[in-house]
């Protein structure tokens, strides 16, 4: 029967992919004038390398607490600081603004930016729970006009990027299922500004799993139904955070606007886990890590962009330096950036609804949709 069945089956290969790196060629020769913000646990405002880009000037930096912001200053050998985002935004110098805040602030932060004539990229997730700062996020992007980028590290994985590109050059068709999960083993809370991560929703941070398929194919869930899991962790216990959150871990089972299914996580439970992967299974093809099944012969070159001389790849899968250039060259080129206010909605909002659908016992519920205006060719 098992020799029946491959007998009935298209032939079918699995092939290794392997990046390429490209030589870089410079594609300006202006320097963005660049303000940063917020050096907390984990130093983002100096870890994604604007300091090292030869297109960047580092005009300024802020942190509230002095100590931290001096260490920014020295991190990203630059001259002048302020004590506030309030106050580093009215700069006239400055042209963009890299906000590495605490999570429940980076809408306010980012239309504060904006408010001022600011380009902004943005640490994740775009918005914290609040479906009403998505509304303001986008409308403030759409009056002002200007780039906004939420840095999701997954985009710029390496079998996330060639993903993408396989998907646009048709190698899997339509998604049949896809998966995301992030991994995050946190017994105790990770240390974070006025503790906003202590008890936190699992999928109110939710991006670098749903990155697994908004990134990979621009499209949006439409409709979810999740269940949370109740770990014995303290501060998921009853009153024992700001959010009245029991859950550790949530996975959620999401519609695509193809018409698949996507399965999405964020846990914090599985003992001594810390990952963040996915994988996709189509109609002509599937691929797994680097490995891609399917039927198209011609596969295209699934290489990241090449970076600057002397810009780090960076954390996350080497994906900071990627995602700092993509939104350097968005603003000196006048076009979108990889994750736009779009992509960032589509990745961020579906998680605070699956948290919604937890709390009601997986009940399904309708996601709002995020969609670019239609361009007349």
């Amino acid at each position: 029967m098992a020799a029946m069945l491959g007998a009935m089956l298209p032939n079918a290969r699995a092939v290794d992919l392997t990046e390429t790196r490209k030589p870089y060629e410079p594609l300006s020769d202006r320097k963005l004038k660049v303000g940063i913000v917020g050096y907390g646990y984990c130093r983002f405002g100096a870890d994604w390398g604007f300091q090292f880009h030869p297109n960047v000037e580092v005009v300024a930096v802020s942190d509230l607490i002095p100590e931290r912001c001096a260490g920014l200053m020295k991190a990203c050998r630059c001259e002048k600081s302020y004590p506030s985002l309030e106050e580093l935004v009215k700069d006239p110098q400055i042209e963009a603004v890299f906000v590495a805040t605490d999570a429940p602030s980076h809408a306010r932060h980012c239309i504060e930016a904006m408010k001022h004539g600011k380009h902004v990229m943005c640490a994740v997730p775009a918005v914290w729970g609040s479906l009403e700062e998505a509304e303001e996020l986008l409308e403030t992007v759409k009056r002002t006009g200007l780039k906004y980028m939420m840095a999701e590290t997954s985009v710029y994985h390496a079998a996330n990027h060639a993903m993408r590109v396989l998907y646009r050059a048709g190698a899997f068709g339509r998604i049949v299922y896809s998966e995301g999960e992030y991994y995050h083993y946190s017994p105790t809370p990770i240390p974070s500004y006025k503790e906003w991560r202590t008890g936190m929703p699992p999928l109110w941070y939710p991006t670098h799993s749903t990155a697994y398929y908004v990134g990979v194919t621009g499209g949006q869930f439409t409709s979810v139904s999740c269940l949370g899991f109740r770990g014995a962790f303290p501060a998921f216990q009853p009153g024992a955070n700001r959010y009245n959150n029991p859950f550790t871990d949530e996975i959620a089972l999401f519609e695509t606007t193809e018409g698949g299914v996507s399965r999405m996580l964020m846990s914090k439970s599985v003992h001594g886990l810390v990952n963040e992967t996915g994988r996709v299974f189509g109609e002509k093809g599937r691929m797994e890590g680097l490995r891609y099944f399917g039927a198209l012969e011609q596969l295209p070159d699934i290489s990241r962009p090449p970076l600057p001389p002397g810009v780090p790849e960076g954390g996350h899968g080497g994906s900071h330096g990627p995602l700092m250039h993509d939104f350097v060259m968005s603003v000196l080129l006048n076009r979108q950036p990889i994750v736009d206010i779009y992509a960032a909605l589509a990745m961020t909002v579906p998680g605070i609804i699956a948290h919604q659908s937890a709390l009601r016992g997986g009940e399904r519920l309708k996601i709002p949709q995020y969609n670019r205006p239609q361009t007349s060719s």
